[in-house]
């Protein structure tokens, strides 16, 4: 019987970088939850139809289940253990499914929050069914999508709400910096 061939690959999973043997054969999906312990990660249908395993990959939202670890050598990836601070302080996703309760069992929550990550990036103000056709890739058999939609509608209001007060410090910040060079001048 011949013997299995492994290759190492480089991984920047979540800002950290992994190097890890893998075979050719394996998935992402087993890459990040049975050797990179990372275990946010669902694999549900294991045919990328559920969206469970979607992760990012180099900026665009991937089911983790349908690629090879050997083709993500070299990527940058985001998982669900991403999202929130390295203080624990969680993401406005997180805190919206928590505050909407857009989640039940949990199973499809990693997958749905990681969709509706990029798609907030992509639509900062999505109408309501806007975030339906966002979502509409990953399977919820708990939820009815209703408590989900509020979710991200809540937190792509958070997120703007952030965004704004940022933008105001740095505004203000700015406006001292000016003010103190004239006064040094």
């Amino acid at each position: 019987m011949a013997q299995s061939k492994t290759r190492m690959i480089t991984l920047t999973v979540n800002g950290k970088e992994y190097k890890v043997s893998v075979e050719p054969r394996m998935l992402l999906s087993d890459v990040l939850r049975d050797e990179l312990r990372l275990t946010g990660t669902h694999v549900g249908c294991e045919h990328g139809i559920c969206g469970a395993c979607t992760v990012m990959m180099d900026g665009r939202p991937v089911r983790s289940c349908l690629v090879f670890g050997v083709q993500a050598d070299q990527a940058q990836l985001s998982t669900v253990e991403g999202l929130s601070e390295p203080d624990g302080t969680l993401h406005p996703l997180q805190e919206a499914f928590w505050e909407k309760h857009g989640l039940q069992c949990g199973f499809c929550t990693p997958g749905v929050l990681m969709s509706a990550c990029h798609f907030l990036e992509q639509n900062p103000n999505p109408s309501r069914d806007e975030i339906r056709d966002g979502i509409s890739g990953n399977l919820c058999r708990c939820t009815g999508y209703q408590n989900i939609v509020d979710a991200v509608e809540m937190a792509a209001e958070m997120m703007n709400k952030n965004k704004n007060e940022r933008n105001e410090s740095e505004s203000e910040d700015h406006a001292l910096e000016s003010s103190e060079r004239i006064v040094k001048v």
